[in-house]
């Protein structure tokens, strides 16, 4: 079956809670002190979860989604950057010499660029690059929404599409990174909204706006939420996505909603992404238990976020916020390990040890 929007619901089942404990008594046998592993345990009884209790854990052959698109909001100053930076840095990517292209390689993950709707038209062909524009970058929303909700739903079957494109390809999990001038003011109305947060807690530096800019940010996502007042103030996720998102955000959330129906692990990078991961988990909460948060971004609204959605913390302090999937790339190396042990630890009764009494 084709993953759609109208059936996506039905697809994604929660995961069973009860799998963790299973897990947790296997790495309890395991030779070593129970918990000596710490949260490389709580992430191995969590892939044990979503693969649905399958064994061995797999998670070798990785791939990351770098998905691009331009905001209108960016006509409103809320960045020191010019749009045309996104376009620019594509090509960066397209050139390999990027943040995400050197952590991909060195971490032994598949780069796929997606071009869900930078200004300026498509690119040439490259092995690189997949071609799912949903325009030339959104609408401003601080005047009107940022999108219809038909086009919002097109973006999450493109997800959606892409993970059934990493399943059939043999991947056994998915990293998810971003790029898009202007898309931290889109990821934090997202999070005002979903999560009932005042945008003055939620915004940050994004691409370096100085600490003066952060009210004027505020401000305009103020202005967005008076000209999108039956979005923001309804109870329909989808409206929300559609007035706040960027064509790559919801391209993301399709993503996560895609994995969580093909049980695919997915790594979810920093500020921007785990705004896509909130939108999907809102669209449908049973998504929650297939995302792995890989790090701890620096924005200022992400602490704020990542309580309101609850459920497995981030995995790696390092205080970055560069976006792209490069805090996805430093923890794919973590479900590898994780999976290593569970598969291939001996326990104590195979090695002859005595467990504690």
């Amino acid at each position: 079956m084709s993953l759609n929007w109208k059936n996506i619901a039905d697809a994604v089942r929660p995961v069973d809670t009860a799998l963790y404990d299973v897990a947790q008594a296997h790495l309890d046998s395991l030779t070593k002190p129970r918990g000596s592993l710490g949260r490389l345990e709580e992430l191995a009884c969590r892939l044990f979860a979503i693969s649905g209790g399958k064994t061995p854990l797999r998670a070798d052959r990785a791939v990351m989604y770098t998905v691009a698109g331009d905001h209108g909001v960016t006509e409103e100053g809320v960045t020191l950057y010019p749009q045309a930076v996104t376009r620019q840095m594509v090509a960066n990517f397209l050139g390999g010499g990027a943040g995400i292209n050197v952590l991909c390689h060195a971490n032994r993950i598949d780069l796929r660029v997606v071009d869900a709707g930078c200004a300026g038209g498509p690119y040439a062909p490259h092995p690189l690059i997949l071609d799912r524009r949903m325009g030339d970058g959104t609408a401003n929303f601080a005047q009107g929404p940022a999108m219809s909700r038909e086009t919002c739903v097109r973006a999450l079957e493109v997800g959606m599409a892409l993970a059934e494109d990493a399943a059939r390809d043999g991947y056994d999990c998915v990293g998810m990174g971003e790029l898009g001038i202007g898309n931290s003011t889109s990821a934090a109305a997202l999070y005002a909204t979903y999560f009932h947060i005042a945008p003055e807690d939620a915004v940050g530096p994004g691409a370096g706006l100085p600490r003066g800019g952060l009210a004027h940010k505020a401000a305009v996502i103020r202005r967005a939420f008076a000209a999108n007042a039956t979005a923001h103030e309804g109870s329909d996720p989808l409206d929300k996505l559609a007035a706040f998102g960027g064509f790559e955000i919801a391209v993301k959330a399709g993503l996560v909603l895609g994995c969580a129906a093909l049980r695919l692990p997915l790594v979810v990078d920093g500020f921007i992404s785990t705004a896509a991961f909130a939108a999907a988990c809102a669209l449908c909460p049973a998504a929650a238990g297939y995302g792995i948060l890989s790090h701890c971004s620096a924005e200022p609204g992400y602490a704020a976020a990542v309580a309101a959605l609850g459920g497995f913390p981030p995995l790696l302090p390092l205080g970055m916020r560069l976006g792209e999937g490069t805090g996805a790339a430093l923890a794919i190396p973590l479900l590898r390990s994780a999976a290593a042990v569970y598969n291939s630890m001996a326990t104590f009764a195979e090695a002859g040890v005595d467990s504690a009494s």
